[in-house]
């Protein structure tokens, strides 16, 4: 398994953005699909954006243009922008790791990180 390790997360207004990092820990890394999920207060945890090895991209249709998944394989790291948010987008958002693309079920992913906090208000 690689180990995960999310950050950028915190207390923004309406209409901001913010960039969240995932450091993954692993030789492997560059052959991982990885994703972001995120779960609101009294909610289900959600899948928000996806990408496998080759850069193919996967997005929740409610986010596609406003939240961006990339990642920097000589760093160990994905990233997820996020622009325009909204209360609604408060969550805790968790990175995670699968050793290849099954879609966006969490059963697909082996290895999470612990999660970082985005607040928004309004």
């Amino acid at each position: 398994q690689v180990q995960l390790v999310e950050s950028g997360g915190g207390l923004v207004q309406a209409g901001d953005s913010l960039r969240l990092s995932c450091a993954a820990s692993g030789r492997t890394f560059s052959s991982y699909a990885m994703a972001w999920f995120r779960q609101a207060p009294g909610k289900e945890r959600e899948f928000v954006a996806g990408i496998n090895w080759s850069g193919t991209k996967y997005y929740t249709d409610s986010m596609k243009g406003r939240f961006t998944i990339s990642r920097d394989n000589a760093k160990n790291t994905v990233y997820l922008q996020m622009n325009s948010l909204n209360p609604e987008d408060t969550a805790v958002y968790y990175c995670a790791a699968g050793s290849t693309w099954r879609g966006p079920q969490q059963a697909g992913f082996s290895s999470w990180g612990q999660g970082t906090q985005v607040i928004v208000s309004s």
